[in-house]
């Protein structure tokens, strides 16, 4: 490629150039320094930034840069999340570090993309309080990071750009994945939903679905470089292709991708249950590589405040949809989100909550405390909970779910399951850890080699939320 000349207008010709463009002032930084500049990519959320950081790094490592395994690097990414406050208040506290870091290196850089970035106020804080930043963007334009990486490592002030939203969706680009045998794949992007706790619409934008084609195309070519499970993204699956032309569904994405030679494993995240059809259920039940593990979060069994909270069904329809969904597939995992303490909660709606979680009996949980943000209806409403009251009723949610869930894992004790070896164990020598198709994690006898590959595992003790296996005879 001729970098000299004038950069392409069509994307990802145009990143590609600045990739290139990356690499002679790699090439530049060592000539002066006799070492290649290091890059370290933090991640903060959810599984669709952690793509998104893949992304980063692809380009990064495709551009000469190595990886470093902290933050003392050259350039320090922070990819961030913004869904709870909690998540703002550590990128700032890890900013104050940076600073320490970029004082005995002067010539670190500093840069900061993902949802928190879409916030003004945030931005503006950033640009007040932490001068020392060198480039700001959003999720709408992430792809453009070795076009604003370059323009940052050639400018003396701090980059921002961030957009309100993009239509545009580019996916053709490096990307480095923390497994070789498995990988995420967007699908979609942005929320419609609206719900009134939820800033991910005001950050992510609106929905756009990737075109199927795209889609078969890059699972057909990861399954080629041995990917065996892929886990499909977006923040609403369910609506997948109303965006587009025709109106594909979610089911018939499920049935071209499960025909793909090579996967094993299709998993998906996240549903909303407004929009899980029939259609769907039975396209899970059908498709032998769809993984028997469902997330469909509730947030609250107060029908109440389920309509407060704009999620467009009702107690009684959610428990409805949970049998639809078990007398399809009896075995199915079923896991949820829960929000406690949402403003106006009285016990009496904490308490449909509680009945909701014993009626379906979760193999988990993911419990949260609300959490006010910032241009969301919920943040408006004059009777926020009490902390105390808050952290009361979250405990017990928590006994609750986690009691359910020992209970419920321990289901498959004595069955023969498969399980994809992700990881040697952490904490003991001579085994090995993975998950089964339901996300249940087991531990076996094994070593590295087994890594990546799927093996027959007697389940013979349930640990609380994990399995102690053994191998097969002959595996």
């Amino acid at each position: 490629m001729n970098n000299t000349v004038t950069p392409p207008d069509q994307e990802p010709e145009r990143q590609h150039y600045f990739i290139g463009k990356l690499k002679e002032w790699v090439d530049d930084f060592y000539s002066e320094f006799k070492r290649k500049p290091t890059a370290f990519v933090c991640t903060f959320g959810c599984q669709m930034n952690a793509r998104d950081s893949e992304k980063l790094r692809g380009i990064l490592l495709q551009a000469g840069y190595e990886t470093a395994e902290g933050e003392e690097a050259d350039l320090v990414v922070y990819n961030t999340c913004t869904v709870r406050e909690n998540a703002n208040l550590k990128v700032y506290g890890r900013l104050g570090v940076l600073n320490g870091y970029k004082k005995k290196n002067p010539n670190m850089k500093i840069a900061l993309c993902g949802c928190m970035m879409q916030e003004e106020e945030v931005v503006s804080k950033i640009q007040k309080s932490y001068p020392f930043v060198d480039l700001i963007f959003g999720t709408h334009n992430l792809y453009k990071f070795a076009e604003l990486l370059f323009i940052a490592l050639n400018n003396n002030e701090m980059t921002v750009e961030t957009w309100d939203d993009s239509t545009a969706i580019v996916e053709e680009l490096p990307k480095k994945r923390k497994y070789s045998f498995k990988s995420g794949v967007n699908i979609m992007f942005g929320c419609n939903n609206f719900c009134s706790y939820c800033i991910v619409p005001y950050v992510r934008g609106r929905e756009k679905s990737r075109y199927p084609i795209d889609i078969i195309r890059e699972i057909e070519k990861l399954a080629s470089d041995g990917v065996k499970e892929i886990m499909l993204l977006g923040q609403n699956v369910n609506s997948y292709g109303k965006t587009l032309d025709g109106q594909p569904t979610f089911a018939q994405l499920l049935y071209d991708i499960n025909k793909i030679d090579g996967l094993e494993r299709i998993r998906f995240m996240t549903s909303h249950p407004k929009d899980l059809s029939d259609e769907l259920i039975y396209a899970m039940a059908e498709c032998d590589k769809v993984c028997d593990h469902l997330h469909l979060p509730l947030q609250s069994g107060s029908s109440r405040l389920l309509q407060d909270m704009n999620r467009h069904y009702d107690k009684e329809k959610y428990l409805s949809l949970v049998d639809k969904i078990r007398n399809v597939m009896p075995d199915i995992s079923l896991t949820t989100d829960i929000i406690v303490g949402y403003p106006g909660e009285s016990e009496e709606d904490f308490l449909e909550t509680m009945d909701v979680v014993k009626r379906v009996r979760y193999d988990s949980a993911f419990t949260f405390i609300y959490s006010k943000r910032t241009k969301t209806p919920a943040a408006e409403k004059p009777d926020q909970i009490p902390e105390a009251i808050v952290h009361d009723r979250f405990d017990r949610l928590l006994d609750t779910v986690q009691k359910i869930g020992r209970e419920q894992t321990a289901r498959f004790t004595g069955r023969i399951m498969n399980v994809l070896v992700e990881e040697e164990n952490q904490k003991e020598n001579g085994l090995v850890t993975g998950r089964l198709t339901n996300n249940f994690v087991v531990h076996l006898p094994g070593n590295k080699s087994d890594i990546g590959h799927t093996i027959p595992v007697k389940l013979d003790e349930c640990k609380g939320f994990y399995y102690l296996g053994s191998r097969i005879d002959g595996n």
